[in-house]
């Protein structure tokens, strides 16, 4: 049985329609009005090998942070779906990627605990039109609606494009690894028996 969900979220903000399918084939159709954005979601479903499909739109005229906070509201929720109660999952996930001269290292937990643990100092306000501070508002969102514990640490990198590619990699990376089924799990991966 495939694992896969589809969100809709329609606020007097934005309105988002997301279909998430784990074992995918990395194809990523992502419609967002933010190119920026659109062009990190990609990446992030090509290299999850996640089928990955966003159409949303909102009130960019204002600025982007609704659009991009409520996309990553809405994937988080579809991770929850997809994976149940999270049973026979490997859980924990760590990557690490290279984008010519930054370097991003993601490790992700999951376990019904959000978190995020934000380390990338930045150096530019910008990628063209994109605030990037709205890369941690986006991870934060989907950490909490996922029940993702997520660390991103960046130690080095000069470009801004660069970095934040590195860091969307990284995280489809991790989160394909930490949800592939594990066949050594019974039930859920926890000495407790429950994750939560």
């Amino acid at each position: 049985m495939p694992r896969e969900a589809q969100v809709v979220r329609a606020t007097k903000e934005t309105d988002v329609r997301l279909t998430l399918r784990l074992e995918g084939e990395g194809q990523g159709r992502i419609s967002t009005s933010v190119p920026f954005f659109d062009h990190m979601l990609t990446l992030f479903s090509r290299h999850g090998f996640f089928d990955l499909t966003v159409a949303a739109k909102g009130d960019t005229d204002v600025d982007f942070h609704h659009v991009v906070e409520d996309v990553g509201i809405c994937l988080g929720e579809a991770f929850r779906k997809s994976l149940g109660n999270l049973g026979g999952i490997a859980r924990y996930a760590h990557a690490s990627i290279p984008m010519i001269e930054a370097l991003a290292h993601v490790t992700v937990d999951v376990s019904a605990r959000p978190h995020l643990v934000f380390h990338c100092p930045l150096k530019h306000e910008k990628v063209g039109a994109f605030d990037l501070e709205l890369v941690e508002e986006f991870l934060r969102a989907f950490s909490q609606a996922s029940g993702v514990c997520v660390h991103v640490n960046v130690p080095y990198g000069s470009n801004a494009h660069h970095t934040v590619e590195a860091i969307f990699k990284g995280l489809g990376r991790a989160m394909a690894e930490a949800v592939r089924i594990d066949p050594r799990v019974k039930g859920v991966h926890s000495s407790k028996g429950v994750l939560g």
